[in-house]
């Protein structure tokens, strides 16, 4: 079943690596529609630092040189493969950053999809198995197609535009969360590092779960006002010195959302960690930069360091529905989508000048 479905998606695309911060207005043929896809008119496309990094070459090389970037994508159903179940046509769905997996494997029938040994499809810049490896396009679009379980339904009473940095930026920050603390953080104590585009959702992820004490770690007390409005209890400022003696054997997980590690000295955070406690990153940076910890840091309260990637699609919903019942919106600047609007965000996302996510809206208005 469909409904007016173009022959050719349009999106943004650069004409080149060496001119990525101004994407011109492209046609390009999508990926077959197979049984279990879906087709969506996209209505609203958050905006995340991998776009950047993408764009740019941060992350490599492009994969197809008419390149669509976007993954925390929010649209309408206009499009149902024959088989089909989970999403009819007129609901309003997000997609994030994982557009296929194998559904076959244990870890994708144990909700860990994000952690497919066989293959993870990217929503963008990725060959997709099932479609004759065709490279993804994103959500910088007029419309996207995707398999049904990796679109998640939108609760109606969840604004759509400020919906759409959850699938990323969101689902990102709450799957360690709530991995490593469960979803009852009433006696825990969490740290954030970094109040950007990750850390801001993280602060508000936190304080909603009911965490004890949520604390923002900045380099600095500016954003120390923010911080407070997003969740945290208190701003540690690490560029005081003597800050971490003073929070010796406080903290059950601190999440390192900084956009880089660059020149950063990570070893304070795993000294005021509980015993047991654990340091968490989910930081991409570019791929030169590297994370350095000193190993004795780790010995005295038998500090665990993980890596996290996005969270799975029962994550998603659980998400979405957190930010629904409790009112909750992720503070974004909103930009209608063009040439101008696209150049205006990846240029300023790139410099981490935006409070603190944008969101490309009124494709109805350019589209139709």
């Amino acid at each position: 079943m469909s409904s007016a479905v173009p022959k050719k998606f349009s999106g943004f695309a650069p004409e080149s690596q060496e001119t990525w911060e101004h994407p011109k207005l492209v046609q390009y043929d999508p990926k077959p529609l197979l049984a279990n896809d879906i087709t969506i008119k996209v209505k609203a496309c958050g905006v995340c630092g991998s776009d950047c990094h993408t764009l740019s070459g941060n992350w490599g090389p492009y994969r197809r040189p008419d390149l669509v970037v976007g993954h925390e994508i929010v649209g309408e159903v206009i499009e149902v493969g024959p088989d089909v179940t989970e999403h009819k046509l007129g609901d309003i769905v997000a997609i994030g950053a994982q557009s296929e997996s194998c559904l076959d494997c244990n870890r994708c029938k144990s909700n860990n999809e994000q952690y497919c040994h066989k293959f993870i499809t990217g929503t963008y810049n990725a060959p997709s198995p099932r479609h004759d490896n065709y490279i993804t396009q994103g959500g910088y679009a007029s419309h996207f197609r995707v398999h049904q379980h990796f679109a998640v339904p939108v609760p109606k009473n969840l604004d759509y535009e400020a919906a759409a940095p959850l699938l990323c930026g969101g689902l990102t920050v709450y799957s360690p969360i709530v991995r490593n603390l469960n979803y009852d953080l009433s006696d825990k104590v969490v740290g954030i590092i970094g109040i950007g585009g990750l850390g801001a959702m993280a602060l508000q992820i936190s304080h909603a779960l009911g965490a004890k004490k949520v604390y923002a770690f900045s380099r600095s007390d500016k954003k120390k006002d923010d911080a407070l409005k997003l969740g945290a209890d208190e701003l540690i400022a690490t560029s005081k010195k003597g800050w971490s003696e003073e929070h010796l054997d406080e903290f059950d997980l601190i999440l390192n959302c900084a956009s880089s590690g660059k020149d950063a000295n990570f070893n304070p955070f795993l000294r005021v960690l509980k015993l047991e406690g654990k340091f968490v990153t989910v930081s991409a940076p570019p791929l030169s930069e590297s994370l350095s910890l000193f190993p004795f840091s780790l010995l005295g309260n038998q500090a665990t360091v993980r890596g996290s990637a996005i969270g799975s699609i029962k994550e998603a919903k659980e998400l979405l529905k957190l930010y629904a019942d409790k009112g909750l919106k992720p503070w974004i600047e909103r930009v209608p989508i063009s040439e101008e609007g696209v150049h205006e965000v990846v240029t300023r996302c790139y410099k981490s000048d935006v409070r603190y996510r944008f969101v490309l809206t009124d494709f109805d208005k350019l589209f139709g």
